[in-house]
């Protein structure tokens, strides 16, 4: 397993995440419940993600080499167009609103633990983490490797996310993180066009 690929799937994984409508949902949720039940939820939803998102990513290389670049290439672009141009009060507003409709305040644990798995593994469907370790799976071939860096990064932001969110916002706007993180699949996408015309 390349570390290399661990690394940087983690921190892109992180970096889309931070700002996307699921961390306000697990934010919202965890400051309604016990956040370690929120998180034992979100995590369940995030393992079935990212096991489809990287079988996908497998499925997508049996693309010819040219047309799969051009394939990654438009993915990282679309990713990076939802982080810098999406306004980040939509994300919080669908975020907050999934929390509320999905989630009310259960009592007992497991209720806990499986509203925040459905608001989660419905929230994440299409989602642009799931886009992104796809794409990720589908640039390095390395599907353990990418597999454990984006599932890892799920679990540290949505840890982040029900345990601390609200503190975290007020010291890392979520308009910085969204720039970061389209700045970052936006350096992806440029280095898919250099490669296509090299």
């Amino acid at each position: 397993m390349n570390a290399g690929v661990v690394a940087t799937v983690f921190a892109l994984v992180v970096a889309a995440e931070l700002p996307d409508k699921t961390m306000i949902a697990t934010i919202v949720m965890g400051s309604r419940n016990r956040p370690v039940l929120v998180w034992l939820g979100a995590a369940g939803a995030f393992l079935v993600h990212v096991a489809l998102a990287v079988a996908a990513g497998r499925a997508i290389q049996l693309l010819p080499h040219e047309a799969l670049q051009i394939v990654v290439t438009a993915l990282f672009f679309v990713g990076a167009m939802l982080l810098l141009v999406v306004p980040e009060r939509r994300a919080e507003a669908r975020g907050e609103k999934e929390a509320g409709e999905l989630a009310p305040v259960p009592t007992k644990p497991w209720k806990v633990v499986t509203a925040a798995f459905g608001v989660v593994l419905v929230g994440e469907l299409g989602d642009l983490t799931e886009l992104l370790i796809l794409n990720l799976e589908g640039h390095y071939h390395e599907p353990w490797a990418v597999f454990v860096g984006g599932y890892a990064g799920l679990l540290v932001a949505s840890a982040a996310g029900a345990f601390g969110g609200r503190a975290l916002l007020r010291v890392l706007p979520l308009a910085w993180i969204r720039r970061a993180g389209g700045l970052a699949l936006l350096g992806f996408a440029a280095y898919g066009i250099y490669a296509l015309a090299a």
